[in-house]
């Protein structure tokens, strides 16, 4: 592809340089291959600039960025926005998408949400692929990931193969740092979703009202023009949600109890837990629906809601969707069932973040009619205010607290953990995740509950700068086999 086809007109290419032949993409100058467009992006860690050199001896024939520096010896263009044009670019150079594509935002549940959408289309006959913090899910290949957003080149390039694989359904998760550093932009998005908000990556946005902003970018910015909003509506930053698609001129489609049921909206009018299961109530465009919901949490249904929006949102017939939600299965990691140890059910859960913490055990209440035991902990090199609120939510829904290593990364795990028992009067401290997991479930009596919470579907522990293998599943399989009693 010629550098000229790469970029908007807003870029500045020199005239002898737009018919460059450019074979690939690259922001990494130790991926450059012979051939590629280096992308010099300035972060808040490095500025990418410094490795422009480097880019050139493995062969960059040409490198883009804000400004140009002294004596460069191949062509430079210059981008006004380097990350957006970066994301342009590899739409460009990737140019196949799915025909339809859903993305949803929030602090929690985007991952549940882009899996249920992308079951519901199943169900309904479509080839359909779902992107997000777990990886890739597809029907021929499925590609676990680290990343709730991937980096645009290996987003565009994966929506390439997809779509060449046959798939014409696409849910995918938008995180606010993906958001706020244009990842997302020039995907084809036909509907857009939103969950809700709370405090979380608060050591990347400086305050709430930026993290909002980023997520509104999804309904500002990126949905097409004659797109669907589908806007969770029970709580306190729903109106702005709506307020940002309504600007847009986008189709709202609300969901919740606070939702239209006599329009486009899907109105929760009731809901009931019977067993692992939730039976709901509904009401869209004046017809009411009984649906059985065979999922945990009260948040599951907020879940299931959003992803049912999404699929008519895009064009499915209301009835075969709702008739899908029977059939949901909860994403790898979020609030799963593991096993039991004396009739005592154990679940998994990603909750590392204040408000999912509370959600999941208050989720879980229920089924403890004796002792609701958690084990948690906190990040590393992440918002340390939320440590001690964590560990004051563990106290309050849960009857016997075990805190334990998250992903300690640099930091000195004892610290994490003491930051969070300070707010957690009574808890155990046992640092060794493994030993924790047995621990908790050596406790559990008949009637008791255990949620194992911070690392969900994750495969790795990371200490320091390496990541060792560690898998809550796994933990727990052993434990159970060795019947710790």
């Amino acid at each position: 592809m010629k550098l000229r086809d790469l970029f908007s007109d807003d870029a500045a290419i020199e005239p002898q340089a737009e018919a460059v032949d450019v074979k690939g993409l690259a922001v990494d100058s130790r991926a450059v291959k012979p051939g590629d467009l280096f992308f010099a992006l300035s972060g808040s860690k490095t500025d990418g600039a410094r490795f422009i050199d480097a880019a050139i001896a493995a062969g960059a024939v040409a490198v883009a960025g804000d400004h140009a520096p002294p004596d460069l010896r191949v062509p430079f263009v210059v981008a006004a926005n380097p990350r957006r044009a970066l994301a342009l670019a590899a739409a460009k150079f990737y140019p196949r998408q799915p025909a339809t594509i859903a993305a949803v935002t929030g602090t929690s549940g985007k991952t549940s949400v882009a899996a249920f959408t992308r079951q519901i289309w199943e169900r309904l006959g479509h080839a359909s692929a779902s992107i997000g913090t777990i990886g890739l899910v597809s029907p021929k290949r499925t590609v676990y990931g680290s990343l709730t957003t991937p980096d645009p080149i290996a987003l565009h390039r994966q929506l390439d193969e997809i779509t060449g694989d046959g798939v014409t359904h696409l849910a995918f998760e938008g995180s606010s740092h993906g958001l706020d550093q244009f990842r997302l932009d020039g995907v084809r998005v036909a509907a857009g979703g939103f969950t809700n908000l709370s405090r979380d990556h608060m050591d990347y946005h400086p305050d709430e009202a930026h993290y909002l902003a980023a997520k509104l970018r999804l309904f500002r910015d990126l949905i097409a023009p004659d797109g669907a909003a589908v806007i969770s509506a029970d709580h306190a930053c729903s109106p702005q949600v709506i307020e940002a698609a309504q600007a847009r001129g986008l189709r709202i489609v609300a969901v919740g109890g606070n939702a239209d049921g006599d329009g486009e909206g899907i109105r929760l009018v009731g809901a009931s837990v019977e067993g692992f299961a939730q039976n709901l109530a509904l009401e869209h465009r004046g017809r009411n629906y009984t649906i059985r919901l065979p999922l945990v949490g009260e948040f599951q249904i907020e879940n299931a809601l959003v992803a049912a929006g999404l699929a008519i949102g895009t064009g499915s017939d209301p009835s075969a969707v709702f008739a899908a939600l029977k059939h949901l299965e909860g994403a790898k990691g979020r609030l799963e069932w593991v096993g039991e140890h004396n009739g005592a059910p154990i679940f998994v859960d990603y909750a590392h973040k204040p408000d999912a913490l509370a959600k999941s055990l208050q989720a879980l209440r229920p089924y403890a009619k004796r002792k609701l035991i958690v084990i948690f902990g906190a990040g590393g090199d992440r918002d340390a205010g939320k440590r001690p609120i964590m560990g004051a939510i563990a106290a309050e829904n849960a009857d016997q607290v075990i805190v334990t290593d998250d992903n300690p990364r640099s930091e000195n795990p004892a610290a994490i953990r003491a930051a969070i028992l300070a707010a957690t009067k009574g808890a155990t401290d046992i640092g060794d995740r493994t030993e924790a997991i047995r621990a908790g479930i050596a406790a559990l009596q008949p009637g008791d509950a255990l949620l194992i919470a911070g690392k969900g579907h994750e495969t790795g522990q990371i200490v320091g700068d390496k990541v060792l293998p560690f898998s809550d599943h796994e933990a727990v399989a052993a434990a159970l086999a060795a019947r710790v009693v």
